[in-house]
């Protein structure tokens, strides 16, 4: 699976209170988002705006295939367990989503849409989409799904967001 799914499961079995553990993804999707977003909006200042659907599409295709590799769970080195559930879960899932498929996204659908609210608001839902159900379900949920078909079946999401991204930028030009 992803690996804030990775981390989720790892932390609902380390720490058992779900509520913090929620509302540290959320704070630390927040942060990391906006300064996502931001840093999308101060990029979309440079390049030109025909571009933008181009390299979106070209992106919606990276992450299609990045999803198919599996993500590795390193969470249990981690030092920041010691500090309980909320700041744990909030400063790891801050660092782990660096670098990460959403925190890309992020970056580049703030780069093509004017308004960076709505991209942190529905990339942070998405982030909660996607581990609020692993917290909630736990290793009962991990154990009864078949995660390549999970990978697979997100990555031929992402393929068809870059088809519907072409085909709306070429419709409108």
């Amino acid at each position: 699976g992803d690996k804030t799914q990775l981390l989720s499961l790892f932390l609902v079995a380390r720490y058992a209170k779900r509520t913090p553990i929620i509302l540290g993804i959320l704070i630390a999707t927040v942060l990391n988002h906006a300064l996502s977003a931001w840093l999308g909006a101060w990029v979309a200042q440079w390049i030109p705006e025909a571009w933008l659907p181009w390299i979106l599409a070209v992106s919606f295709v990276a992450i299609a295939l990045w999803l198919l590799i599996p993500d590795k769970d390193d969470s249990e080195d981690s030092k920041f367990l010691g500090m309980g559930a909320f700041m744990a879960t909030t400063i790891m899932f801050f660092l782990a989503e660096i670098g990460d498929k959403t925190q890309i996204a992020t970056v580049v659908l703030a780069a093509r849409y004017t308004d960076t609210f709505w991209v942190i608001m529905g990339t942070t839902v998405g982030m909660l989409l996607a581990n609020v159900p692993v917290i909630m379900a736990g290793r009962w949920l991990m154990e009864r799904l078949p995660l390549a078909m999970a990978r697979i079946s997100a990555s031929i999401l992402f393929v068809a967001l870059a088809v519907v991204t072409v085909w709306a930028t070429v419709m409108n030009s």
